[in-house]
């Protein structure tokens, strides 16, 4: 008889063995080991929108914490830089983060969505009554429309975070050569320069998040 603890680090193992693969270019046996607990591609696929949404709300929160550290500038007192310095770094760091994890989450999206499509397609090929082939080719040709304006809607708002990571970097790196009062005036003087950016990053992750949404729905 197996002990359950025999069968629970097993499991581990394989858990542990399916997100790592991913990162390592093993997508193969990575595919192989997921339908083994009935993971197709189209639900990983799905599964990895879902992760993206999650971070882009996430992240449209961060980078509103860091809007809101900038414009405590105007409040603030000569004697609190270190401790605001510290905060807008923090804020920083943690944008930076978040758009990293993005940015790689992204890049799983799309090699598993061209995977599955290439799959799709050969698939095809084997489908030997004609009303079902043709069938099946609009279905992958619909779905391919769908996820091309994800991936639009996703790009964009990946893009749309450049500029503002460079201005909080910039800002932290100015405050950190410059605490003092004049600082404090040269960065409040930024402050519409990098609303403007957040905004419109702000907007770009929402329409994202709504294509994530509209995917995960009727794909």
């Amino acid at each position: 008889m197996i002990k359950k603890s025999t069968v629970c680090i097993g499991f581990t193992l394989f858990f542990i063995f399916a997100l790592i693969m991913p990162m390592t270019g093993c997508a193969p046996a990575y595919y192989a080991a997921m339908e083994k607990v009935g993971k197709e591609k189209r639900h990983l696929l799905k599964d990895r929108v879902e992760d993206v949404k999650n971070d882009q709300t996430k992240a449209q929160e961060e980078f509103k914490d860091a809007l809101t550290r900038i414009r405590e500038l105007y409040n603030l007192d000569g004697g609190e830089l270190e401790t605001f310095y510290d905060r807008l770094k923090a804020s920083y760091e943690d944008c930076e983060d978040r758009a990293e994890t993005i940015r790689k989450r992204m890049g799983q999206v799309n090699t598993l969505a061209t995977d599955l499509f290439a799959e799709w397609k050969v698939e095809i090929n084997e489908i030997r009554d004609t009303k079902l082939k043709s069938a099946s080719r609009q279905s992958l040709a619909d779905a391919k429309i769908r996820y091309a304006k994800l991936k639009t809607a996703m790009d964009r708002s990946k893009t749309a975070m450049d500029p503002v990571l460079t201005k909080l970097n910039d800002y932290v790196l100015y405050l950190k050569h410059n605490l003092n009062a004049k600082a404090v005036g040269a960065l409040g003087r930024e402050v519409v320069s990098i609303e403007g950016d957040v905004d419109r990053l702000i907007r770009d992750m929402g329409a994202s998040i709504q294509e994530a949404d509209q995917f995960i729905k009727n794909f």
